[in-house]
């Protein structure tokens, strides 16, 4: 292959983006910011458990470093690093335009700097672009040229894997729109969708999620009504599944790098062009107060049972955002915690998946290694396969209530669920 690929961010997408285009034959340069994860992936190790270690052993074309220079080889630069929010939730560009910053640096005539992170309408031609430009001495769209391709990585997900996901794909001009398209065609075995700007499929992405994140809101909201109603959720979504057009959501704590964040990069754009858009803000206001209503429905469970409230010790089972997987990245869980807590109840966390150091640095919590007290209530938070094989006697009693965030446990065991 002539065209030497530079992925800019080895996280959960950067990295197996770099698998698959060493498997066919891409010389491929890694580069991430952090040295100790450029270390780790030298080593062939992946704390994100998205790459084997046979895969990192087999890839000898696959070059990983934190030195700018080593990018002057590359011709096609691909961006993948994370888009968060603010506190404020607005939409933190600061790492696209870092990573904008330091490609414009060795950017050459001919060049191809293909966008893969989330972000609203317009950001690559308004926002990187002009960085691109200004930093390199180069004209866009003369000098150097522009791609959008928004990953669709799952992390956790070993099913739909990168190779097997139809990839959006577009370019700032039809030119490099087709060159964009056929350089992903010959890595997705699942073919390639391509838009006709680079905004359509800015917008395709950003939406994704977004309606992903309404149809969890609704169900949400439906466990809220139904509570009050006494009604048990799971029969009546059971019941109402059993149509073929009913969509199999199901409520739960929201979190994770694109539900809990994408709506807000969407409706920020609104705004600039001065819509307020209602209903995506209404669906992530139910989302975001979900750990209240978990923790106000755990607290009458306790209280009905005589338990005293302050300093009653709860367990969490589960930090991360999704099952079987380390990323704790906006995690919903945070915020049931956040709340026991504000009641004065001490809590207790597990998660053998998740990383101690990086939920002490993100969100100042000690993960306990061991089950051997008693809790009065213990909340299922995340389903990973390993809590299937707990010994529950070791930390509950008749006693204690379970609350089942997840639908994960039979009957016998759970006290409570959504």
């Amino acid at each position: 292959m002539n065209d030497k690929i530079a992925i800019i961010g080895l996280g959960y997408v950067g990295l197996p983006l770099a698998i698959a285009f060493t498997n066919k034959g891409f010389n491929v340069i890694g580069f991430d910011i952090s040295l100790s994860r450029v270390k780790e992936l030298k080593k062939n190790k992946d704390h994100t458990l998205e790459v084997s270690e046979e895969a990192l052993k087999q890839a000898k074309t696959l070059k990983f470093t934190n030195t700018i220079n080593d990018l002057s080889v590359a011709n096609i630069f691909i961006v993948t690093v994370p888009t968060p929010i603010t506190k404020h939730k607005f939409p933190d560009l600061t790492p696209i335009i870092k990573a904008s910053e330091t490609i414009a640096k060795v950017l050459k005539k001919g060049n191809i700097v293909i966008y893969e992170s989330t972000v609203y309408p317009g950001c690559t031609e308004e926002v990187c672009a002009p960085i691109l430009e200004n930093n390199s001495g180069l004209k866009f769209n003369k000098d150097f040229y522009c791609g959008y391709s928004p990953e669709r990585i799952n992390p956790g997900d070993k099913t739909h894997t990168i190779n097997n996901i139809i990839k959006v794909t577009s370019g700032s001009t039809p030119d490099t729109a087709t060159k964009v398209d056929e350089l992903y065609k010959k890595i997705i075995d699942a073919g390639t969708h391509k838009t006709s700007s680079i905004k359509i499929a800015e917008a395709a992405k950003v939406i994704e999620n977004t309606q992903r994140d309404l149809n969890i809101a609704f169900i949400n909201e439906l466990a809220i009504i139904f509570d009050k109603l006494n009604i048990d959720t799971t029969q009546v979504l059971a019941a109402a599944g059993t149509k073929w057009n009913f969509l199999p959501f199901t409520p739960g704590l929201v979190g994770g790098h694109c539900i809990g964040v994408d709506p807000y990069y969407l409706t920020y754009k609104a705004e600039s062009v001065g819509y307020h858009p209602e209903v995506i803000l209404a669906g992530r206001r139910i989302n975001a107060n979900m750990g209240i209503f978990v923790v106000n429905k755990l607290i009458k469970q306790l209280a009905l049972r005589g338990h005293e409230i302050k300093s009653s010790k709860v367990l969490i089972l589960g930090i991360t955002f999704k099952e079987n997987c380390p990323d704790i990245r906006n995690t919903g869980v945070i915020d049931v915690i956040k709340e026991l807590k504000e009641f004065g109840m001490e809590v207790d966390v597990y998660d053998s998946f998740a990383n101690k150091n990086e939920v002490l640095k993100e969100y100042k919590l000690e993960l306990i290694t061991e089950l051997n007290k008693k809790y009065s209530a213990v909340i299922l938070a995340v389903k990973h396969e390993k809590f299937k094989k707990l010994s529950w006697q070791n930390f509950t009693d008749k006693e204690t209530v379970v609350f089942d965030l997840k639908g994960f446990l039979p009957d016998n065991i759970a006290t409570i669920r959504l």
